[in-house]
C-alpha cells in the first residue's frame, strides 16, 4: 500500500504539472521484496524515472523566452551563490541589472561574444551606446546616359550634326545678334530660315547662311551673310561656349548623386559625385567625376579660388564598359573641421559594374559605416546568439547561449523550480552551443511546454487506485485471520 501511495504521489505530481513550462513527468519504478527466511515482504519503489522526451515548441512567448527544439540540451544557469544548475524551462526575462533570469531569479550563462568555446558567464544585455564607424568602402553602380551632351571646358568651334539653333553674336555693323535656327539637307547643306535681326537683308523667310571661312567663325562680320534664294553648299561653323566645372551651376556637369558617409565620431556628411560628359577620345567615351564633401572639394577633387581641377577621369569603350580603374579612394583630412576634430576620412569607392548605355542615368551607393545608436532590443538566433538591435539599424552579438547535455540524464538530482543538479552518476555536463556538437537549436520568443500525457496519466492513476484498493484488500483480510485466531482461545 505504501509503494502504491508512492505511485499515487508521483501521478498526481506530474498532473499538477502538466502545465509547467518545460517540466518533465516521471515514473515510478517497482521492485518485489524478498528475504532468503521468508517471502512475500511486498513491493518497493526501486527508483522516480523521469522521461526526458521534448515537449511542444509553442510560439508567442516574451521577448526573452527560449525553448529547446530536440531532445539534446539543456540550459545552464547560476543561483544567487553561484552555483551551478541546469533546467529546460525556458521562462526568462531582464533584471534591474540586465541580465537574463528565470522566475527564480537564476542567471542565464553562455559565451562572451567572439568567444565561443570560452568558459561560460552570465549573459547580460548591453546598456551602453554602439560605438559609431566611420565610412571606409563604398560601392557604386551607375549607368551613364550615352546619349548625354557633351560639357566643353572651353569655346569650341563645331559643326552642328543635326537640325537645331544657335546663338550668333555680331562683331561688327550691321548689327545682326540673335538666335538662328538652321536646317540641314540631305547632303549636309546648312540653310538659315530665321529673319536676322537687322532688316537690312529682308524679310522672312529669306535664306541666309553662315560662311564657315570667316575669319570670325564664333561672330558675325559684315558680309558673312548673304541672302540667297535657296540652298547653298556651305558649313555652318558654330562655337560651342565652355563651362567649366562649378557645383552651384547644374549646366556645368551631367549628373550628380548624394551618398551619406559617417566619420569617426559618428556625425554624417554628404558626399556628391558629379559626373560631366566631355568629348571622345577615338573610340572611348570620357567623363570626369568630381566630388565634394559637405560643398568643399573631397580629394582627389581641388578647388581654389572658385577653379576645380583634378577629377577622375572614367573612360568607356564602345560596347559602354568601363574600361579606366574601378577603385578611387576619397579622403577628407578634417571632416569635423575644427570645432568637432574627427579622425581624417579615407574611402574607398569601387564602380566595378558602371556602364554607359542608351538609357536614363542611375546611380546605387552604398557606403558602409554608420552613426552611434542606442539599445533598442534583443533577438534570438536558432544558434544561439543573442544579437542585439539598435536604434541606428546596426545589430551586433552580445553573447551566445551554452547548452548542456549529459551521458546519464537519470543521474541528475531534481532540485525543484524545474532544476537538477550534476551528480556523479550523471557524469559532467558536455556543453555546447545551439545547434553544434549535437546539441539542438533554439527557437527565440516561444516556450516548450511539459512532456505530461494527460490521458495517460489519468489511466495510470486509476490503475494505481485499483492496485491500492486490492492491497488494502489484502490487510483486511489478514486482519480477519487474525481475528479468527485470537477467537480460537
Amino acid at each position: 500500500m505504501n509503494a502504491a501511495a508512492q505511485n499515487l504521489d508521483v501521478i498526481g505530481n506530474n498532473i499538477a504539472n502538466s502545465g509547467t513550462v518545460g517540466f518533465k513527468s516521471s515514473t515510478a519504478s517497482f521492485a518485489d521484496v524478498y528475504a532468503s527466511s521468508r517471502v512475500g515482504l511486498g513491493v518497493k519503489v526501486a527508483a522516480i524515472s523521469q522521461r526526458f522526451t521534448v515537449g511542444t515548441v509553442n510560439g508567442g512567448g516574451g521577448e526573452y523566452d527560449i525553448a529547446i527544439d530536440g531532445a539534446k540540451g539543456m540550459f545552464r544557469v547560476t543561483d544567487q551563490s553561484g552555483a551551478v544548475m541546469y533546467t529546460r524551462n525556458g521562462e526568462f526575462l531582464v533584471d534591474k541589472n540586465n541580465f537574463i533570469v528565470n522566475a527564480q531569479g537564476y542567471r542565464m550563462t553562455g559565451y562572451p561574444a567572439g568567444a565561443i568555446g570560452a568558459n561560460p558567464v552570465e549573459l547580460q544585455l548591453p546598456t551602453a551606446n554602439v560605438a559609431p564607424q566611420a565610412t571606409s568602402t563604398a560601392t557604386t553602380v551607375a549607368n551613364l546616359d550615352a546619349n548625354a551632351k557633351v560639357i566643353y571646358t572651353t569655346d569650341t568651334v563645331t559643326t552642328p550634326a543635326v537640325n537645331g539653333s544657335v546663338t550668333l553674336t555680331a562683331v561688327a555693323p550691321p548689327a545682326v545678334t540673335g538666335t538662328y535656327t538652321f536646317t540641314r539637307n540631305a547632303t549636309g547643306d546648312i540653310a538659315w530660315v530665321t529673319t536676322p535681326p537687322d532688316g537690312d537683308y529682308g524679310a522672312a523667310p529669306n535664306l541666309i547662311t553662315i560662311d564657315a571661312a570667316s575669319a570670325n567663325p564664333g561672330g558675325i562680320a559684315a558680309g558673312d551673310i548673304t541672302q540667297v534664294a535657296g540652298y547653298t553648299n556651305y558649313t555652318a561653323a558654330v562655337t560651342e561656349l565652355g563651362k567649366p566645372f562649378d557645383p552651384k551651376l547644374s549646366d556645368s556637369y551631367t549628373n550628380a548623386s548624394p551618398m551619406t558617409v559617417f566619420d569617426s565620431l559618428g556625425n554624417s556628411h554628404q558626399v556628391m559625385q558629379y559626373f560631366v560628359k566631355r568629348p571622345a577620345v577615338g573610340g572611348t567615351s570620357v567623363y570626369d567625376v568630381y566630388y565634394t564633401m559637405d560643398g568643399q572639394a573631397m580629394a582627389p577633387t581641388t578647388e581654389a579660388g572658385g577653379v576645380w581641377g583634378n577629377p577622375q577621369q572614367f573612360t568607356f569603350n564602345n560596347a559602354g564598359t568601363l574600361t579606366s580603374a574601378p577603385t578611387v579612394t576619397l579622403s577628407f583630412a578634417q571632416p569635423g573641421g575644427t570645432a568637432t576634430p574627427a579622425d581624417p576620412l579615407s574611402i574607398a569607392v569601387n564602380y566595378t559594374g558602371t556602364t554607359q548605355y542608351g538609357s536614363n542615368y542611375k546611380l546605387v551607393a552604398k557606403p558602409d559605416g554608420y552613426t552611434s545608436g542606442e539599445f533598442s532590443g534583443i533577438n534570438i538566433s536558432g544558434d544561439g546568439s543573442l544579437v542585439a538591435s539598435y536604434t541606428n539599424g546596426e545589430t551586433q552579438v552580445v553573447g551566445t547561449i551554452v547548452l548542456a547535455d549529459f551521458a546519464n540524464l537519470q543521474g541528475l538530482q531534481p532540485v525543484g523550480n524545474n532544476a537538477w543538479k550534476e551528480t556523479a552518476a550523471s557524469g559532467q555536463p558536455i556543453l555546447g552551443q545551439p545547434g553544434s556538437n549535437g546539441m539542438s537549436t533554439v527557437v527565440g520568443q516561444a516556450t516548450e511546454s511539459s512532456n505530461v500525457d494527460m490521458s495517460k496519466e489519468l489511466v495510470n492513476m486509476i490503475i494505481a487506485q485499483r492496485t491500492y484498493q486490492a492491497n488494502s484488500q489484502t490487510i483486511k483480510t489478514q486482519d480477519e485471520i487474525m481475528q479468527v485466531l485470537m477467537n480460537l482461545k
